[in-house]
């Protein structure tokens, strides 16, 4: 695909060795656009980044970068934005440091959808797993898209959780988009791309480099209505995460767990410093003010099915035989119940009432 003229320049000023998305803020203020900056006399450029860099501005080019993503962008589900585009994310223009220029494959409408933040641990607990992927799939029930960080362990739970509903789920990710890490979230990584999205800022061909990650974080946060931690240790990357979500004037959620667990220390930090504890899907709905979808069943099957609830913990197969409901049937009754949070999904496929 033969590239525009404006991406062209963009991606030639991305690609200047040292100039930095502060350096090119610098010179889009300075001289307006893309195309101006590269109009501009060393001279000119030196006033607003070093000498060197304003060299190399008028003389380097990346042929082999800029055919790159011309090729890219053949495939139809990919997209390059930048930060003048219409389709470009809205709530990332609010944010202190936002991307100039977003590398987008899959769904360009879940890029300015509600959205919920779920980041934690890479090692974390069968549990963890549990409530990630459950609270992502009640959130991305009521509408919200579910954006993480396609690491292992609570973002890929997060992931599958958002994909299983409406709302779907985004991922922000460190590296080029033309390579997937870690290599074992391929799979993920391709159903993302075919139902929901994933986003970068860094060209095509980055690398998987640790000082990716922390910039990556703020893209998390910035995208997102609130950030739920779900498990985290006190040196967690996604406590980083948090700490962006506050200064970016997000509200920052947090699951409680045991006080003996590592991967609790870091949640548990978090509500002493201001975070709001949350028990279930409906908490975090109801301190963003966020009105999920119209239930799909009706009231009285809703409350039929406590009786058959009961108060022990329960399976949904024997569920399905005490009510006459289909497994359809049941799942979206059970879904209603988790989200307005009257019930609980427990390890093993079980239900119970809390109340």
């Amino acid at each position: 695909m033969a590239l525009e003229p404006g991406l062209t320049d963009w991606l030639r000023l991305c690609h200047v060795s040292g100039l930095g998305s502060e350096g090119l803020r610098k010179l889009l203020q300075a001289f307006g656009s893309p195309t101006a900056v590269l109009q501009q006399s060393v001279y000119s450029l030196s006033h607003y980044v070093k000498q060197p860099v304003a060299r190399a501005i008028g003389e380097e080019l990346d042929e082999a970068a800029i055919a790159q993503a011309a090729n890219w962008l053949d495939d139809p589900l990919n997209r390059i934005l930048t930060i003048a585009d219409d389709d470009f994310p809205q709530a990332l223009l609010n944010i202190p440091d936002p991307p100039l220029l977003l590398y987008v494959k899959g769904r360009l409408d879940l890029l300015n959808r509600p959205s919920l933040a779920i980041v934690g641990s890479r090692n974390a607990t069968a549990q963890g797993i549990r409530n990630a992927e459950a609270f992502a799939r009640a959130a991305s029930e009521s509408g919200l898209c579910i954006i993480s960080g396609l690491a292992q362990g609570i973002d890929a739970a997060a992931h599958r959780g958002g994909l299983q509903a409406a709302g779907a789920s985004l991922a922000v990710v460190g590296t080029g988009l033309d390579k997937v890490y870690p290599a074992s979230n391929r799979e993920l990584a391709h159903a993302l791309a075919q139902q929901g999205c994933i986003i970068s800022e860094f060209p095509l061909g980055t690398p998987p480099l640790p000082a990716n990650f922390p910039r990556r974080n703020r893209i998390i946060s910035g995208l997102s209505l609130g950030c739920l931690v779900v498990e985290a240790g006190l040196q967690s990357g996604s406590l980083i995460t948090a700490r962006m979500a506050l200064e970016q004037g997000r509200d920052v959620f947090a699951i409680p767990g045991s006080i003996h667990s590592p991967q609790s220390k870091g949640c548990h930090s978090l509500i002493k410093q201001g975070a709001k504890l949350v028990e279930g899907a409906q908490d975090i709905l109801e301190e963003l003010g966020y009105h999920p979808k119209a239930a799909v069943t009706s009231q009285p099957l809703q409350h039929s099915l406590f009786n058959y609830l009961g108060f022990d913990p329960v399976d949904g197969e024997t569920l399905a035989q005490r009510s006459g409901l289909t497994i359809s049937e049941l799942s979206a009754i059970l879904l209603q119940l988790e989200l307005e949070g009257a019930i609980t999904t427990l390890p093993g496929g079980r239900y119970q009432r809390i109340n």
